[in-house]
């Protein structure tokens, strides 16, 4: 029998769907028992979701109170906690943190510093007009000498090196020194590639400097609104390349 009944199933017609009549194709595909189920199914879950959330709404107590229901907002529909208003830190606690983050900037803006002065010296630019401006008082015995005066002469150096502060070689040192014929463009382009990279390091860091002075007068100015208690007017606006002006009332010392 049980042969019987295998050989009635291998001669059995296969099971298939039909597709879509060429009439119906701009419907899309046509539906199968698969699709219908895995729709119904999903059309049943939600159906029960909505009738246990009714149930749960018709069965919850009118008094019923919970603290998160005054902690919460709602936010673009969502509910969310409130912050805290109460601090977290106290008014001395900020003034010690806030001095440390002072102090660390300072200490960077001071280690930028001297990098920069240390790029400076090796690429020869100590002359810059943000330094100070040195004077060499020579002193001359008649009008006659000053309008004749020669700084290059005097000195004993080339014209070109006469507005150096230091390292101001005379014409002997100049005439000992050996000069390398020896370089070929591979050494020369090496050179020049280095001291590109060293003059947009410079400048980097300049930058970075600048930006470091700025923090630094923003966090100062900060610092002196949370430490005095008088009251102020601020006279301009902070922006991203200066701290705000506040200006204090004068009160007269006893």
């Amino acid at each position: 029998m049980a042969s019987l009944r295998k050989a009635s199933k291998s001669h059995a017609r296969s099971y298939r769907e039909r597709s879509q009549p060429s009439s119906r194709a701009h419907l899309g595909f046509l539906e199968k028992k698969k699709d219908y189920k895995e729709r119904a199914e999903d059309f049943q879950r939600k159906q029960n979701t909505l009738k246990r959330l009714k149930r749960k709404a018709l069965n919850r107590n009118p008094d019923e109170f919970y603290f998160n229901m005054v902690k919460t907002q709602k936010v673009d529909g969502v509910h969310q906690e409130k912050e805290e208003t109460e601090p977290v830190h106290t008014e001395a606690e900020l003034k010690l943190m806030f001095s440390q983050d002072q102090k660390y900037v300072t200490m960077k803006r001071t280690s930028e510093l001297n990098k920069i002065e240390r790029l400076k010296s090796s690429l020869h630019l100590l002359d810059n007009d943000s330094g100070p401006r040195n004077k060499h008082i020579v002193f001359v015995d008649t009008d006659k000498e000053v309008k004749e005066f020669d700084a290059a002469k005097y000195f004993g150096t080339h014209p070109s090196l006469v507005n150096r502060r230091f390292n101001r070689p005379s014409l002997e040192n100049l005439k000992k020194l050996e000069l390398r014929g020896n370089l070929n463009e591979a050494d020369l382009k090496k050179v020049s590639k280095e001291k590109e990279q060293r003059y947009r390091e410079l400048a980097k860091r300049i930058q970075r400097e600048k930006d470091l002075h700025v923090i630094q007068q923003k966090m100062e100015m900060k610092k002196n609104v949370m430490s005095k208690k008088e009251k102020c007017t601020k006279l301009k606006e902070e922006t991203k390349t200066s701290a705000p002006v506040y200006r204090w009332r004068h009160k007269r010392k006893r």
